[in-house]
């Protein structure tokens, strides 16, 4: 029996470099797109081991100038956005010009984001173009070329048209999201991820597992995003665990890189689930890092969803762990304990009184939860079901 297949959009980097070692040939990519490159970097550490400098001396031989704009550390937020594009437009951007993001998600996040104000000067922050939040105002006019060179393996941001962009007065995290804003060229070099910390390494890995997983079992999923999360889950799984305990494993780290981006593809064309929509309300209501507070989030997700998906999470248990029974509740279950077991190994906290949320701060999470995210979840939760639901993680 033929078996049909539903209509899908997709929308994917134009070119993908991916390999140990190729950070070497981020200079001829971006020799391809202009002549002169606005530079944003991430942890201090890209600095103190002499990687910026290097990227740089490879540009400047390739006969591409780079002005260093903005270096984070943190979760980017609506002024870091402006503060950013402001310093940009000071040297007169023009055509031949590009953005380099050079960092974890956060840097490329921010690179990403001012590429795209940086030629749409129609609003006056870039919280005038986020969703929800904002005055309604898109991306209407193509962005400045934009290469992502991601350090770390778990955002998966190097492969999205969005950004997510953070305000603490008042409260919120929220995309910039345009089609204009996926990346021209990417860079993976795995290489880079070796001298992420364990516990960076544990969280965005557990990042990107949270998202391979949630784009499996959304209610937007589609059979090509569903090949890529079992192809992403099936060489992240067994590596999280090698990465985090051996940092300079060279397939580890491979793998984990590939999974990443992999993540990146499926939840950019499928979307996620209720362990990122409480994630976003956790990190800007309680601080939480976005890695932790999805891998904390994960197995509560699977277990919400576990009656509305079970054939799905049997099928993932089936090819991903070691039970060999044929019982579709069993392998679910197998699963899910796998997963929580999985967190515990490479210290992922167990609840969420351990992130030092507290009990009263519930009742502001619960509905800062029902964004973009959320909507993808299988199992739609109403509002006292996650209050029941976050109160019982305390």
């Amino acid at each position: 029996m033929i078996s049909g297949c539903p209509q899908y959009d997709l929308q994917l980097p134009r070119r993908v470099v991916f390999g140990w070692g190729r950070r070497t040939e981020l200079a001829s990519l971006a020799a391809e797109l202009g002549r002169r490159a606005f530079l944003i970097t991430g942890s201090r550490t890209l600095a103190a081991t002499g990687l910026v400098d290097e990227i740089r001396e490879q540009l400047h031989a390739a006969g591409v100038d780079t002005i260093p704009v903005g270096q984070i550390t943190h979760e980017p937020e609506v002024h870091d956005v402006d503060q950013t594009v402001t310093r940009l437009l000071e040297h007169q951007p023009a055509d031949g010009d590009l953005v380099i993001g050079l960092g974890g998600g956060s840097a490329i996040d921010l690179a990403k984001a001012v590429a795209a104000l940086a030629t749409n000067r129609h609003g006056n922050s870039v919280r005038d173009f986020l969703e929800g939040v904002g005055s309604g105002l898109t991306i209407d006019h193509p962005t400045l070329p934009f290469i992502a060179v991601p350090t770390t393996a778990g955002t998966g941001s190097e492969a999205t048209k969005n950004s997510v962009i953070s305000c603490y007065d008042p409260p919120f995290k929220k995309s910039l999201r345009s089609p204009r804003m996926v990346a021209d060229a990417v860079l993976i070099d795995p290489e880079l991820t070796v001298s992420v910390p364990a516990g960076v390494t544990a969280a965005t890995g557990m990042d990107a597992i949270t998202q391979l997983i949630e784009s499996d079992i959304s209610a937007r999923t589609q059979p090509f995003t569903r090949a890529l999360c079992l192809e992403g889950l099936q060489r992240a799984l067994p590596a999280i665990v090698t990465a985090v305990e051996q940092p300079s494993n060279r397939p580890a780290r491979e793998a984990m890189s590939h999974a990443a981006f992999l993540s990146g593809m499926a939840l950019a064309n499928s979307g996620l689930g209720l362990a990122h929509g409480v994630a976003a309300a956790l990190g800007v209501h309680c601080r939480t890092p976005h890695g932790i507070a999805c891998a904390v989030m994960l197995p509560a997700a699977l277990r919400v969803n576990r009656d509305v998906r079970r054939d799905d999470l049997a099928h993932l248990g089936r090819l991903l762990t070691d039970c060999q029974s044929n019982d579709p509740d069993e392998l679910a279950d197998t699963f899910i304990k796998h997963i929580e077991a999985l967190c515990r190994r490479i210290g992922i906290p167990g609840t969420l009184s351990e992130l030092g949320v507290q009990r009263e701060q519930i009742a502001e999470i619960v509905p800062s939860s029902h964004g973009n995210s959320m909507r993808g979840n299988p199992k739609q939760l109403t509002d006292d079901e996650l209050t029941a639901l976050l109160e019982k993680m305390l």
